[in-house]
């Protein structure tokens, strides 16, 4: 596993418990460029394209001051490049997942060894019938994760996160995502949030549980909406790098103006492959390792 960006005290090199928070270190899978892009889901994307973009994105979040763990490619897993997906880093450690979509099961456990490479611990795994991906969960804040109950995400893994993350003091919070085009088709919590800052969020409304918003308004977080065409071009997929510090995939001009009418410094990359063809943004390409 390869490193590059910003060098790290190797003391204190993981936790996560926020969504904005200072991105100090991060995991990239680089993208396999041959398997089934189909059975996948995928709109074929050039292999070329592919490996350049992943290649600029990882640039960009070093010259933000990350440092950024570069995965090598799983041979024929198209979707291990979304390496939000197999787990979920806390403040102890790495929980792993099991996950629902048949062609992505094998990807937990080998996250879970570039996780102990990286130097963070496993300290749980999902097991039995409970499923999850990474991107149904969001921080609202260090003692707060919200969990989008959806076809990828189900009450077992619900019920068996708030066991292991009671020990850290988290309370779990469960949100029923829409059916919107079915079970067919991945629809995350971030597919239509994204925390910016601890009082900002980008958010499709549309989509989002009236409970969700009404938890929004009650603390006081300000929403930046997303219109329903770039919402279709991922422009609520926003990784904040530090708050209100933001990454988008380029082609969501409006929401990107919006973001910095409220303030916020914007950089964007090209995701015409990388993101676009597979449906997975920013976030969904970042498997956080440590925020602090």
């Amino acid at each position: 596993m390869d490193s590059v960006g910003t060098q790290i005290a190797p003391d204190v090199s993981f936790g996560v418990r926020s969504m904005s928070a200072p991105l100090r270190r991060v995991l990239l899978r680089r993208p396999a460029t041959t398997g089934d892009f189909a059975a996948a889901d995928w709109r074929t994307p050039d292999p070329v394209l592919l490996g350049c973009q992943h290649d600029e994105f990882a640039a960009l979040l070093g010259a933000l001051g990350a440092q950024v763990e570069l995965a090598d490619p799983a041979d024929g897993l198209v979707d291990a490049v979304y390496a939000r997906d197999p787990a979920l880093v806390t403040g102890r450690g790495a929980i792993l997942f099991q996950m629902a979509k048949p062609v992505r099961r094998p990807e937990p456990e080998l996250l879970g060894t570039e996780f102990e490479r990286a130097g963070v611990p496993v300290i749980g795994r999902l097991t039995g019938d409970a499923v999850a991906d990474g991107g149904d969960f969001i921080w609202l804040d260090e003692h707060t994760l919200v969990v989008g109950r959806s076809y990828r995400t189900n009450e077992p893994a619900v019920a068996q996160l708030r066991v292991l993350l009671a020990e850290e003091g988290v309370t779990v919070v469960s949100v029923d995502l829409p059916h919107a085009t079915g079970p067919d088709h991945v629809l995350h919590l971030m597919s239509f949030i994204s925390p910016v800052a601890d009082d900002l969020a980008v958010v499709y409304p549309p989509l989002a549980p009236v409970s969700l918003m009404q938890t929004l308004a009650g603390r006081g977080i300000t929403v930046v909406p997303v219109d329903d065409e770039e919402y279709l071009s991922m422009g609520c997929n926003v990784l904040a790098v530090r708050p209100r510090v933001a990454v988008l995939v380029d082609g969501n001009p409006r929401t990107r103006a919006a973001l910095e009418a409220h303030g916020c410094e914007t950089h964007v990359y090209d995701g015409s492959e990388i993101s676009v063809k597979g449906d997975g943004g920013p976030t969904c390409l970042t498997a956080p390792l440590w925020r602090a």
